[in-house]
């Protein structure tokens, strides 16, 4: 009897003290995004902005760390022009390689309420929004610019932010990194849609499959991951080679499980919608990802390159926009 005593108490303890290296091993993760931002910045980030390092995602300009967790941008070195948003393309901002709207579209929390409301009421949605693995650091033009649009190839599309080698096609809701942030992003892509069960168009896992293999793993790419996993309690797979994806690839949902099942994320571009006087109006120059309908005050005074039309608000919900507070109820 004391043997069998013995022995059950040596094996609670055992399961005791795994469970406590566990729980440290994932005490640091980052429980929201602003805590992420700064863990990027003090972890990850902070020796990556001067003399030669990759620089911004997009462009890899210079930048001089200011506040908490912002930038300025030093265009000098990477010949940066500003297309369009002189406030944001001055300063550096977090990027999500895979959209927070495109995260927050399979949360109930999203629909009732978008983004802030999933910050409110949703942990997992938050955990989705404040992996490690999925942020870089980025212009804020280009942050903007790139707004949950799908990732393409464009080719005839020339050059919008002076030798920045990234390209938008704000018409077919298409963007373009620059060649030495393609390997990266599918990388980063395939990573966020197997642990959160994201679905994904073939169009886009081919693209992707072949930025893979064109651009293969860098010794930064390499780097940035194991000071993430130091933080996050695990690697990306598809960076350190023990994961792989094949078109149908089949999602591990790892970060999903025993959630609720998730609504699968349409990536599929809309159509093109032509403008008129009664589509409704997104902003993409705004961080929460607001939309104006006729009779909202902002509806005509936004400028005319901020705006991306939607047939209806169903339309702009389903691209993760929410209307904005101040249009009439």
């Amino acid at each position: 009897m004391l043997l069998r005593c013995t022995r059950s108490a040596l094996t609670a303890l055992a399961l005791s003290i795994a469970t406590l290296f566990t729980s440290l091993a994932f005490a640091d993760a980052p429980k929201t995004f602003a805590q992420a931002k700064v863990l990027l910045k003090e972890d990850i980030y902070f020796d990556q902005n001067h003399n030669g390092a990759l620089g911004t995602f997009y462009c890899g300009c210079d930048w001089q760390w200011v506040g908490k967790t912002g930038g300025r941008v030093q265009p000098e070195g990477c010949g940066y022009k500003i297309r369009a948003i002189p406030s944001r393309g001055v300063r550096t901002e977090i990027e999500h390689v895979v959209p927070a709207s495109w995260l927050g579209q399979q949360r109930q929390c999203w629909q009732n309420g978008g983004r802030t409301n999933c910050n409110k009421v949703d942990p997992v949605f938050s955990a989705m929004e404040a992996n490690l693995h999925n942020i870089t650091v980025a212009i804020g033009e280009l942050n903007a610019d790139r707004s949950n649009f799908r990732f393409g190839a464009l080719p005839s599309t020339p050059l919008q932010h002076g030798q920045c080698q990234s390209k938008v096609d704000f018409k077919s809701r298409t963007f373009e990194p620059r060649d030495a942030a393609k390997g990266m992003a599918a990388r980063i892509m395939f990573y966020m849609h197997d642990r959160y069960n994201l679905s994904m168009s073939e169009q886009q896992q081919r693209l992707l499959m072949a930025w893979n293999k064109q651009f293969p793993v860098s010794a930064w790419e390499r780097e940035r991951d194991r000071r993430i996993a130091k933080i996050m309690g695990h690697s990306n797979g598809f960076v350190t080679g023990s994961s792989t994806w094949q078109l149908g690839h089949r999602n591990s949902g790892a970060g999903v499980v025993g959630q609720p099942a998730a609504q699968p994320v349409n990536t599929t571009p809309p159509k093109t919608v032509k403008a008129g006087a009664n589509t409704v109006r997104g902003n993409r120059n705004s961080k929460e990802q607001i939309y104006h309908v006729p009779g909202c005050p902002n509806y005509s005074t936004m400028k005319a390159n901020n705006i991306i039309h939607f047939a209806n608000e169903a339309d702009a919900h389903a691209a993760g926009y929410r209307k904005a507070k101040n249009c009439p109820k």
